[in-house]
C-alpha cells in the first residue's frame, strides 16, 4: 500500500468516526473509523521508514592505488 493508499485510509475513517451519526446494530461505524485510520497511520510510519532506508548513499568502497613510481621516470 503506497502513501495514497494509507492517506485514504486516514481521511476515509476520520469520516466514518466523526462526520457520520449512522447507527448499526451489528456494526459499531465509530470503531470501524478508528480502525482505519490506526491501520492508515501504521501504513504511512512504515512508508517513510522504508523510503528513508532507500535515500541512504552509501559511500563506494573501491580502493584507489597510487602508483608514485611510475610518475616521476
Amino acid at each position: 500500500m503506497g502513501l495514497g493508499g494509507c492517506i485514504l485510509l486516514i481521511g476515509a475513517g476520520a469520516i466514518l468516526a466523526f462526520a457520520t451519526d449512522w447507527e448499526m446494530d451489528t456494526v459499531n461505524v465509530d470503531l470501524v473509523g478508528w480502525i482505519m485510520m490506526l491501520v492508515g497511520l501504521v501504513g504511512v510510519f512504515v512508508y517513510v521508514s522504508i523510503a528513508r532506508r532507500r535515500r541512504m548513499v552509501v559511500p563506494p568502497t573501491t580502493t584507489v592505488v597510487a602508483d608514485d613510481e611510475h610518475r616521476y621516470q
